[in-house]
């Protein structure tokens, strides 16, 4: 277990943003997984993409290391942010894009905003 976790580590420390998910970002294989990497994808967020599926440790571990139940998982230089849920929630009322700007993570503004308009 040790090992998953110096990995887990290792990747939240050395991306800027992380999502921890079922699949990848081009092929999610969950609907959650799917409603944040879409929301990433479409907001030109640059993040590493770590497929739990492929590992059944990492998906164990990973619930260990934030200890948060569920998947996918956003880290966001180096902090656990949340799940679908929450990254939905915090997409629709304007709180990524200030984690975003507060942290230096480059996105595209006028994509959040369609987001938000869409869902208004």
């Amino acid at each position: 277990m040790t090992d998953v976790k110096t990995r887990i580590d290792d990747t939240v420390k050395s991306n800027d943003v992380v999502l921890f998910m079922k699949g990848n970002k081009t092929m999610p294989q969950c609907g959650f997984s799917s409603r944040v990497a879409g929301v990433l994808n479409y907001m030109g967020v640059d993040y590493q993409d770590v497929n739990v599926l492929e590992d059944d440790g990492l998906r164990q571990g990973i619930k260990d290391f934030s200890d948060w139940p569920t998947i996918p998982q956003l880290y966001v230089k180096g902090e656990f942010v949340g799940g679908c849920d929450i990254i939905t929630e915090m997409t629709l009322s304007g709180e990524l894009d200030q984690l975003f700007d507060d942290k230096g993570v480059t996105y595209n503004k006028e994509a959040a905003d369609k987001i938000r308009e869409a869902n208004a």
